[in-house]
């Protein structure tokens, strides 16, 4: 009875696994099966290459290059400034793009050649000019005189009491001026280049500024015993002599009696 039961389920069990199998090969195509129903697919659209424009085909030769300023905003006349780390630089807008200013350059005393003097002033260039006191008043364009540092427009006539000239006026005077100057770090710089076209006076905030904190540098009674206290150990570490001791009594005494 076991041994009958046993085959029976067998049979049954490879029954089974036949109709299954068929059912997995079957052709979907065959005559007399129901076809089967495709999946709906989506079709995603082609994607094409837009045609480039010009604009855009420049586009990282650009980001190399110093960003544009916008002239526009700028009028003939205009008093222009350019921070810097240590100070400030100045010039006079002229139009169409051009920026008169004063600035250190030895170049101009040593040849005429105005090829080689109209190109960009190089650091060794304007040392040069500030050790020899040689500038120059120049034209560049508005990118070359900001040299990639952000342009204030007028900023200064909110510091100046003195109402600045006619915009015509002003602009000629800082063309009347274009060549060689003699310079001055403190006393003919840049600042009392523009100060004199616009506003007809000569002046420059920053060395008055300067000037201001050497006086109160003076005037601190503080400095008188530091100058006393350094020439006492220049006298310890180089010895008694005139040029340790004249030092140290007269730079203490000048601070005192100026104070």
């Amino acid at each position: 009875m076991l041994d009958s039961l046993t085959f029976l389920l067998e049979r049954l069990f490879l029954l089974a696994h036949i109709r299954v199998s068929s059912l997995l090969d079957r052709d979907p195509g065959a005559p007399g099966e129901p076809p089967l129903e495709p999946k709906p697919t989506t079709r995603r659209p082609e994607r094409t290459n837009p045609t480039p424009q010009p604009r855009h085909q420049d586009r990282d030769q650009d980001r190399d290059r110093p960003s544009h300023i916008h002239t526009q905003r700028f009028q003939r006349g205009d008093l222009l400034e350019v921070p810097r780390t240590l100070f400030t630089h100045f010039g006079i807008f002229l139009g169409g793009d051009r920026v008169a200013h004063l600035i250190p350059d030895a170049l101009p005393a040593v040849t005429g050649d105005l090829g080689r003097i109209r190109r960009t002033v190089t650091n060794t260039r304007l040392l040069l000019g500030v050790l020899s006191k040689r500038a120059s008043v120049r034209v560049d364009s508005v990118e070359d005189f900001a040299y990639g540092a952000p342009v204030l427009l007028n900023a200064m006539d909110r510091a100046v009491r003195t109402e600045p000239l006619g915009a015509e006026e002003v602009a000629l005077r800082a063309e009347r001026l274009l060549g060689a100057v003699p310079y001055s770090l403190l006393w003919n710089n840049c600042e009392h280049y523009v100060t004199y076209c616009r506003y007809g006076t000569a002046t420059s905030l920053q060395t008055d500024r300067l000037c201001e904190r050497f006086k109160s540098l003076v005037r601190d009674q503080r400095s008188v015993f530091l100058s006393l206290l350094l020439g006492v150990l220049s006298m310890g570490c180089l010895g008694v002599s005139a040029g340790t001791a004249l030092p140290a009594l007269l730079v203490p005494f000048t601070l005192w009696m100026a104070s």
